[in-house]
């Protein structure tokens, strides 16, 4: 455990209702994360990778618990102090990359901004400097159909860096990917994650992914642990 926790989670536990019957996920769950960390979150299916981290990001209720992120307590929140809060402090990068097809790269992008007082030219401005951040700055003007996998996932890293968060939260990032386009992605993140002081939860079931991260936590089934481990390596 860090000196300077970001994300504390104490005795959280959550639970879904699957043909009548009650399947734990996450059962008083104790887990700790630094800020500035890079965090890989590895297990079996049915360990709670997913469940923890839709916990983390505000996406869903635990049953039971505390879950603070630096000073807030999630789990306090109603529904619309968890959507402002979301809005502000998390960027949120799936699997599906999930962008509109009907809009171009920097349409996609400025989306999240559409709920900030932003002026049009301000919401245009900062889209294109989280394209420029992603390397997709001569790709502004092009829809999703237009880019490939990888540049698409860029797209959807754009769109989750572009209120300036503190904390990103990644699942599968680079599932459908080829490896060299999971390779560039995982490289943007290192570098967010270096340069920017983002702090970054990935869930995958990639060890040659897990390795970028500078921790793993390894998830067990029935949700009780999470065991982290450092990556001594130094990271490029």
């Amino acid at each position: 455990m860090g000196a300077n926790p970001m994300i504390r989670l104490r005795g959280v536990t959550k639970s879904y209702t699957r043909g009548g019957e009650a399947l734990v996920v996450l059962d008083r769950l104790d887990l700790e994360m630094e800020q500035g960390g890079f965090y890989a979150l590895m297990g079996p299916s049915g360990s709670g990778k997913t469940t923890l981290l839709n916990l983390i990001g505000g996406l869903d209720h635990a049953d039971e618990g505390q879950i603070w992120i630096e000073d807030e307590d999630i789990a306090r929140m109603d529904g619309p102090e968890l959507a402002a809060w979301r809005a502000e402090k998390v960027g949120f990068v799936f699997q599906g990359f999930n962008l509109i097809p009907v809009l171009t790269a920097q349409e996609n992008v400025e989306l999240p901004l559409l709920l900030t007082p932003l002026s049009r030219r301000e919401r245009h401005e900062h889209a294109r400097l989280a394209l420029e951040l992603v390397g997709l700055d001569d790709r502004r003007g092009h829809r999703p159909s237009q880019l490939s996998g990888g540049q698409e996932q860029r797209v959807a890293i754009a769109r989750a860096l572009v209120t300036d968060p503190r904390l990103i939260l990644a699942d599968e990032p680079t599932g459908d990917l080829d490896r060299k386009s999971a390779d560039d992605v995982l490289g943007l993140l290192q570098r967010l994650n270096r340069d920017f002081d983002k702090t970054i939860l990935m869930v995958t079931h990639d060890p040659e992914a897990a390795q970028k991260a500078r921790a793993i936590v390894h998830m067990e089934k029935g949700g009780t642990l999470g065991r982290i481990e450092p990556l001594e390596a130094v990271r490029p």
